[in-house]
């Protein structure tokens, strides 16, 4: 499908400054570009690639003012990386979505299933399972009795649902995550460990997007529970009794110990860690391989293990960065000290 610079800054509100009839039909970085390709300007370090990119169309601040002569057409617009998101939505959007139920899935006559939905080859769906309309379910995924998915959802291969956890509307799980395995719960004895008996659900609530491998575990009691518009990266780890508050990110090899509750808008950085029964307040910043062991107040940037506020973090960094050579300054004042007191004492 192909659409022309005016009709790009039509549908974004934009302007366009060069030729209003360029083409694109295909999506490209700024340093990689190809003619027919659009792509965007939104990070300085990148506006290098503008003066020489080959793609036909490209996305800029409003504000933006080139340098050198640019062959491509520009499109103003107000942000140019979320006018790119909005782009590609519609550009996937306009894929035909799968229909039809696979005569290679098993699907539960007790289950109920919604309209226009898509369930793909060796998929499970067991008895009790509720999925709504529109929802694709891609092969080899498993919704375990009693489950529920929502409407206008992605299930991605080799997903699995637990029995009993719910998900939201307009969810996208992929590949390989699971809701609702068993939380780490066990009680030591003298003779090993016993399993304490996870009967709780996890849930999931609207437009929340789960990435590969994620695991999201089920409560001990009560609910594991990602509120809506939450995104989680690939492999993160959602211990049980977790509560993760609205509109919040973590990134990649992060985990939340159980019971611990973390707020809204909050972001969490790749290789960071909540340990268990803290609360994390709403709009923190956690620095990637940062660990919280400790309460977090509203608003507060944290970083480091243990976790402190970020710019001490930075300051005593400094201090650490230099510790050998403060340690032989230590050391000589040390000895000159002892050599003055020696002095001192023969007088």
């Amino acid at each position: 499908m192909e659409f022309t610079a005016k009709q790009i800054a039509e549908f974004l509100g934009g302007t366009v400054d060069g030729n209003e009839n360029a083409a694109v039909h295909t999506f490209a970085k700024i340093e990689e570009g190809v003619p027919g390709a659009l792509s965007f300007l939104s990070n300085v370090k990148y506006t290098q690639y503008l003066y020489s990119t080959q793609a036909s169309v490209v996305l800029v601040n409003k504000d933006f003012k080139p340098e050198q002569p640019v062959s491509a057409t520009l499109v103003r617009v107000d942000n140019a990386y979320e006018s790119l998101a909005k782009l590609m939505s519609l550009y996937a959007s306009m894929r035909p979505a799968k229909t039809g139920v696979s005569s290679l899935a098993s699907v539960s006559e007790k289950a109920k299933i919604g309209n226009n939905v898509y369930i793909g080859p060796f998929a499970v769906i067991e008895d009790g399972a509720v999925i709504g309309d529109n929802t694709q379910i891609y092969p080899l995924v498993t919704i375990g009795e009693g489950a529920s998915v929502g409407s206008d959802c992605i299930l991605y291969p080799h997903v699995t649902i637990y029995y009993g956890c719910k998900v939201g509307n307009r969810c996208i799980l992929h590949a390989g995550s699971v809701v609702g395995a068993d939380g780490f719960g066990f009680a030591p004895t003298p003779n090993g460990y016993n399993k304490i008996p996870q009967i709780g659900i996890a849930e999931l609530e609207d437009d929340v997007e789960i990435g590969a491998n994620t695991c999201i575990d089920r409560s001990t009691m009560g609910r594991t529970i990602v509120h809506k518009g939450v995104k989680l990266d690939n492999m993160v780890q959602i211990a049980h009794n977790v509560e993760v508050g609205e509109n919040t990110v973590i990134s990649a090899q992060s985990g939340i110990a159980g019971s611990a509750k973390l707020g809204a808008w909050c972001m969490m950085g790749g290789q960071s860690g909540i340990t268990g029964h803290i609360t994390v307040g709403n709009k923190v910043n956690i620095a990637a391989k940062t660990g919280a062991i400790s309460a977090v107040g509203d608003g507060e940037s944290i970083m480091g293990y243990p976790a402190i506020g970020f710019r001490n973090y930075l300051r005593s960094y400094v201090k650490f960065r230099d510790l050998p050579e403060i340690s032989k300054t230590i050391n000589r004042l040390e000895k000159e000290i002892e050599e003055l007191k020696a002095k001192l004492a023969d007088k």
